[in-house]
């Protein structure tokens, strides 16, 4: 009797932990956590992620499958502006559901493609192989109950510390606009360098705010420091020029 009651609460555990696991995978990792580590093949060899790109800004841009036309449309501007994204000490990461070997082809032949009037680039970011799914359930791309791709339309923006910062998600019928990809992360380095908060439609160069400001005496002491770059919106909310 006491066997078969060891037996019931071993196979009860152990399908709890089984359960536990399936539904805790599809979970999307929020800003201010770590980003999920993982290690796969890609067009430029193993990867390890976050660890191979520790020092640096990360763009994790992921796909629900090669050679389709709105992700090859997006992965085209991310070439386009590769340059513009190393400027910025970022490193793009792509990841698709298919494997290394078709994102090999998928490659060449956006290579060779002349998109909005400009000279085909050389893709120099990594693809990565996600064709058991573990990545996109990693990042919360997939729900447990859900063998589809359709849901993998992610961008994760993490930091040099490996720390989630901005996440977008975006529909499998639209386009994934790499200026405001781009913009995020320059707003994000400057608040972080400034120690400043950016208003609707910042644009690099443009004014900035100050922390908020709660107490009167903080207020004051800002009238007082008489920086003709200061000035008062109203009494919560102070802009400045960047320096």
């Amino acid at each position: 009797m006491k066997k078969a009651t060891i037996i019931t609460v071993v196979l009860f555990i152990t399908a709890f932990q089984t359960w536990a696991q399936k539904n805790t995978n599809g979970s999307i990792p929020m800003i201010g956590e770590s980003a999920p580590s993982f290690t796969a093949e890609s067009t430029t060899g193993t990867i390890h992620f976050p660890g191979d790109y520790s020092n640096k800004w990360k763009i994790l841009f992921s796909h629900p499958a090669d050679f389709t036309p709105v992700c090859t449309s997006e992965l085209l501007d991310l070439a386009a502006m590769q340059d513009d994204f190393n400027n910025l000490g970022t490193q793009i990461v792509v990841i698709s559901v298919n494997d290394v070997a078709s994102h090999t082809q998928w490659e060449k032949s956006m290579e060779s493609i002349n998109y909005k009037n400009r000279q085909a680039s050389k893709i120099k970011f990594p693809l990565v192989g996600d064709n058991t799914l573990e990545i996109s359930r990693k990042y919360g791309m997939i729900q447990p109950s859900s063998n589809s791709t359709k849901d993998v339309r992610g961008v994760f923006i993490i930091d040099p510390k490996n720390t989630i910062r901005a996440i977008f998600f975006y529909p499998m019928n639209i386009g994934r606009n790499i200026d405001e990809i781009k913009r995020t992360v320059i707003a994000l380095q400057t608040a972080d360098n400034k120690n400043v908060l950016l208003p609707s439609g910042w644009q690099p160069g443009g004014d900035v705010l100050l922390p908020y400001t709660k107490y009167t005496s903080d207020q004051e002491a800002l009238a007082k420091q008489n920086d003709p770059d200061m000035y008062k919106v109203t009494w919560y909310m102070w802009g400045t020029k960047l320096k």
